[in-house]
């Protein structure tokens, strides 16, 4: 890899600018320019979120926005409509016209003095999404993107939904966007006009749980924004970028096969973050490793970039099980695409008496094993998607052995290297026409204590299809795949691989209407693992450079509470996982504005009962200049029997003291064999 030059140019900084839409709305942006583009047009950098380009994402932007107007790139931060400061109302993800003003904005970028006409798209996660949705769109200006920590497949691999289950993290992240969306734009760019804008959000923007809970299969609402649908619509150059402990990483292995014009992926260790920032460590100089992609593909330069291998994965070697990891040892590996010609599938047959044993064949018939797993398991999980905060990655899975039934092959002899998706095919019968399975694959060490290497859920009434889930037949035998997510990894001798299956899996997906028995033929099951061999040629691949330190602009006035708590309440047979989220208080001194951003989360079981499932959130968010505040506050309730969920809900909106604003929401949504 190249070393970046000097930075040449100094920065023009606009904080606030109109970028008219063709209907007459105006989105709010933030630009930093390089000195004298307007003489010199560059190319320009667009990304495109709805997080608040003012007060929410300062650090973050002022970072990568100076670096690229420094190394002679536009960057332009545009908060989508009925976001930040620009107007209109924002009524759900992805929307037709979120896309088309994406690309009415990205003409309007590439006809300014200061643009030379050339445009990239990056983004993390909302941003990620859309730059890949947008590029499908072909507006002519764009010319290639970087997506980070984000999806082909809105209905397979997103917050919502995984193998047809329903993630906590749909309430979770829908009680975010709730909060969020309550807020106004900034009176000193919209002027008088704010407190208007913001009754017109607080009374039409919704809550969107409702939405996605009444779409449980792979219909037209999920198709909309997949490119998966049609790979072929994204012509532009795609670097695509995850890591194994983000909740998006399967998407970049499907791009890398299925695009088809130029294209890089790149997987770290790291959680739902950018690799600048990257947590678990090692984070890399992720700043100049973009700007070779644009000096690429926006300004021509040979800068060798689309001549190293099309992957990058980061092997991750073993680690005792955290809760937190501040770095994760390992060494990047390369690949030439994918599917690699590296990768040998191995077949591992489940044994009766617990044995994982290599082949697809067992020695003799096996008796059949039963599970009906409490509710209980899945507390040990972490989440789905870390954001690397204290507590949200797996800790020692004894803790689920109990209530799992468990496979282990002997102590390796000799080193292990996965790097792909591990596959179950699962020989299996249930006593409910609705179930679930979740199945992990661990390292174990010779201590006994077991890492989480990947995992998957599945629910089996989608065996066919996610389109049209099919009711379970109680006693009927199905085989079925479980597809694990992808990891590259390495097992040392010494450690065992154990498979661990269960028949519940919260708090990380929604459980099944009713207890659920199953029973395993062990004989007929087969764990097929991505066995990857080392390879020569990675120990020759040039190193990333450091990364670009983030300039905090804040000043704390109240930490964040990131706790994460699991109490188990033996009186009341319950268990509860308390969470805490946000940054507390802090203020922005260069603004003056005070920003508050606090959360709490609550999931919860009793007497192993899923009707007693609870998921409750509680967001508080302020904003406050000189004898200007606003607070509001939105709460949010899950719960389910068994023909419905229900929904509750409730805004509370404050400007200074007064009560300006307040509904509820009280809806059931119907289940759908989930």
């Amino acid at each position: 890899m190249t070393t970046a030059p000097a930075m040449p140019h100094q920065v023009v900084r606009i904080e606030h600018l109109d970028i008219p839409m063709p209907d007459g709305c105006r989105l709010g942006a933030r630009i930093w320019l390089p000195e004298g583009a307007a003489s010199a047009p560059v190319p320009a950098i667009l990304e495109y979120i709805p997080y608040r380009k003012n007060d929410l994402c300062v650090p973050e932007d002022e970072t990568n926005g100076r670096y690229l107007a420094e190394n002679g790139y536009a960057y332009v931060r545009l908060d989508l409509r009925g976001a930040g400061d620009s107007e209109g109302l924002m009524l759900d993800e992805y929307l037709e016209q979120e896309l088309q003003d994406g690309c009415d904005a990205i003409q309007w970028i590439a006809e300014q003095p200061w643009c030379d006409g050339a445009v990239g798209m990056i983004g993390i996660s909302w941003g990620g999404f859309n730059g890949l949705q947008i590029a499908a769109m072909q507006p002519p200006a764009l010319k290639a993107v970087i997506s980070v920590c984000s999806t082909d497949d809105r209905y397979a691999d997103d917050v919502h939904y995984m193998g047809g289950c329903v993630l906590i993290d749909n309430l979770s992240w829908a009680a975010q966007m709730f909060g969020r969306n309550s807020l106004p734009p900034d009176p000193r760019h919209r002027g008088a006009a704010w407190r208007a804008l913001w009754q017109d959000r607080l009374e039409h923007s919704g809550h969107w749980l409702k939405n996605w809970l009444e779409h449980q299969t792979r219909d037209a609402f999920w198709k909309h924004g997949s490119i998966c649908e049609n790979y072929g619509r994204v012509r532009v150059p795609v670097y695509a970028i995850s890591g194994w402990a983000d909740g998006y990483c399967r998407s970049v292995f499907r791009l890398m096969q299925n695009l088809e014009g130029p294209r890089k992926g790149l997987v770290g260790p790291w959680a739902h973050k950018y690799p600048h920032v990257g947590k678990p460590g090692p984070a890399i100089g992720f700043a100049a490793e973009a700007r070779r992609w644009w000096d690429h593909w926006l300004k021509g330069k040979p800068t060798g970039i689309m001549d190293e291998p099309m992957l990058r994965l980061y092997m991750q070697d073993p680690a005792p099980p955290r809760s937190t990891y501040a770095t994760r040892p390992g060494r990047w590996i390369a690949e030439p695409g994918w599917p690699s010609p590296n990768v040998e599938r191995t077949a591992f047959t489940l044994i009766a008496d617990g044995t994982l044993r290599p082949g697809r064949a067992a020695p003799e018939p096996q008796a059949a094993l039963t599970i009906r797993s409490p509710l209980t398991v899945g507390f040990a999980a972490g989440k789905w998607c870390s954001y690397a905060q204290p507590g949200d990655q797996p800790v020692d899975q004894r803790l689920e052995a109990g209530g799992s039934l468990l496979f282990a092959t002997e102590p390796l002899t000799e080193p292990l290297e996965i790097a792909g998706d591990p596959v179950l095919t699962l020989a299996c019968s249930v006593d409910r026409p609705v179930a679930s399975v979740a199945v992990r694959l661990e390292a174990v060490a010779a201590d006994g204590a077991a890492t989480r290497v990947t995992y998957g859920v599945f629910n089996l009434t989608h065996r066919t299809s996610h389109e049209a889930p099919e009711p379970l037949v109680p006693g009927q035998l199905y085989t079925v795949r479980v597809p694990l997510k992808p990891v590259a990894q390495r097992f040392d001798v010494g450690q065992r691989l154990q498979l661990a299956i269960s028949t519940n899996y919260f708090p990380m997906i929604w459980p099944a209407p009713e207890p659920v028995t199953m029973t395993v033929l062990p004989g007929d099951c087969v764990l097929d693992l991505p066995v990857r061999p080392p390879v020569a040629a990675d120990a020759s691949l040039a190193a990333f450079g450091p990364p670009l330190p983030v300039t905090s602009q804040t000043e704390t006035i109240e930490a964040a509470d990131l706790g994460w708590r699991v109490i188990h309440d033996h009186a009341r047979h319950a268990v509860t996982l308390e969470i805490g989220d946000g940054a507390g208080v802090y203020r922005l001194p260069g603004d003056g504005i005070t920003v508050t951003k606090k959360a709490r989360e609550r999931y919860s079981v009793a007497d192993d009962d899923p009707a007693t499932v609870t998921g409750e959130t509680v967001w508080e968010f302020g904003l406050a200049r000189g004898d200007w505040s606003i607070r509001t506050i939105t709460e949010t309730t899950l719960t389910a029997d068994t023909e419905n969920f229900h929904i509750r809900a409730r805004l509370r909106a404050w400007e200074g003291d007064a009560l300006v604003y307040e509904q509820h929401w009280d809806e059931p949504v119907p289940r759908r064999l989930v």
